[in-house]
């Protein structure tokens, strides 16, 4: 008999600009693993008893004060503080807007979207994955991509399936990722040697409660075949929780400000710093999910 469902109330300091979040969790929906509909996101989450479904629901209004919860009564509470990981639901945006707000460029984007959070992982290693699939195909690919990993190598749930573990996808070797993802030879290697690292010990996750760990852990991506900066930069960013990461190099962020080169990108956000992280999500908002 499964644990009644229990739900929470997730009060969001500062209030949250939910639109922003509600199209980033629906355009990286992964077929099998998740599901959303109208602002109500569902996903398989760990915890010590083993994977449980989980639902969020972040309303329909533009902003939201708090984010309902509703899991497994017997795990809530080790799932909640998880959940308000992944949704950006606790770092002193106060403090970010301020800074970044003081920024002619920046300023505009700000005052139309407080309470922007950047979505984190739930995973470290799935996040890490899906990063890797997403590498030069656009995003509708990649989550095809990553349901086909799905169907091939997860493990059910309830009526979804969990994200494969990097073990699974380390014993299924590079050969056969390609054949059941239909992905380039070359990023079956790069998704094949990032899953073997992990199931060897390059652990995610202990690298977002460290900074020596995390720059060391990003060292050791930035060491594996085919992962380069913006791979690396962005797990910093969603996985690692760096508030400071900036992908520097990334074609979004350079059309946004004007198509300047990735060098003259890292100058123009020194003023940024320690949010540079924040003043990336809000220039790829407006240019990606802004109406």
């Amino acid at each position: 008999m499964r644990p009644a469902v229990a739900q929470r109330l997730l009060e969001v300091p500062g209030g949250l600009a939910a639109d922003p979040l509600r199209r980033f969790l629906r355009a990286h929906v992964v077929p099998g693993a998740e599901r959303h509909l109208d602002g109500v996101h569902e996903r398989v989450v760990p915890t010590r008893r083993g994977p449980v479904e989980v639902r969020i629901d972040l309303g329909t209004s533009p902003r939201c004060a708090t984010v309902v919860l509703d899991a497994p009564g017997d795990v809530v509470d080790e799932v909640t503080p998880l959940v308000r990981r992944w949704l950006d639901l606790d770092v002193d945006h106060v403090s970010a807007e301020a800074w970044l707000g003081a920024d002619p460029l920046l300023a505009p984007l700000v005052a139309a979207r407080p309470g922007l959070r950047f979505p984190r992982a739930v995973v470290g290693a799935e996040t890490a994955v899906l990063t890797v699939l997403g590498q030069q195909v656009s995003l509708a690919a990649a989550c095809t991509f990553a349901g086909r990993l799905v169907a091939a190598y997860g493990t059910p749930v309830d009526t979804l399936v969990a994200f494969p573990g990097p073990q699974a996808l380390a014993a299924a070797g590079a050969e056969e990722i390609q054949a059941v993802t239909g992905i380039t030879g070359a990023r079956a290697r790069t998704l094949h040697a990032l899953a073997t690292a992990i199931a060897d010990g390059l652990d995610l996750e202990a690298a977002a409660l460290d900074p020596v760990r995390a720059a060391a852990a990003h060292a050791e991506l930035l060491a594996l075949p085919g992962i380069g900066p913006w791979t690396a930069d962005y797990v910093a960013l969603r996985v690692f929780g760096d508030s400071d990461a900036f992908l520097s190099g990334d074609l979004v962020l350079r059309r946004a400000l004007g198509g300047m080169s990735a060098k003259a990108a890292v100058a123009r956000a020194e003023p940024w710093r320690p949010w540079r992280g924040y003043a990336l999500l809000h220039l790829w908002t407006a240019e990606v999910f802004a109406p």
